[in-house]
């Protein structure tokens, strides 16, 4: 006990923020796959999506963003048009039919995971 009490007071308040930043990071990482594919149940090119997360309180930068989208085609989820507007091409991105599957049981699990968390912590 007295041990635990010594460890404890060698961490200063910005070590504590660090840590919980820290890990505050690891569960945006784990959530950030069932965010983008929320919002890709229609066409979407990458910097509208960076909006729409950031108005629903996930904010994401493009370079985390993009080669997100990239795997998440590469591993079939997501499906890709180029189109010319504004005199330039922008690359929408979908939901295939794959991606639309993994995202339902993905749902699924992310229900089961909260309630079972909310349990736990309650």
């Amino acid at each position: 006990m007295k041990k635990e009490m010594i460890s404890e007071r060698m961490f200063g308040l910005n070590d504590i923020e660090e840590i919980v930043r820290s890990y505050i990071s690891e569960l945006r990482r784990g959530t950030l796959i069932l965010c983008v594919l929320s919002r890709l149940d229609e066409p979407k090119y990458g910097y509208s999506l960076v909006q729409e997360l950031e108005e629903k309180g996930i904010p994401i930068d493009a370079g985390t963003l993009y080669p997100l989208l990239r795997r998440l085609e590469k591993q079939n989820l997501l499906s890709s048009i180029w189109e010319l507007t504004d005199s330039r091409p922008r690359r929408y991105y979908f939901l295939s039919d794959t991606g639309k599957a993994v995202y339902s049981r993905l749902c699924a699990e992310w229900h089961s995971m909260v309630s079972s968390m909310n349990k736990m912590i309650s």
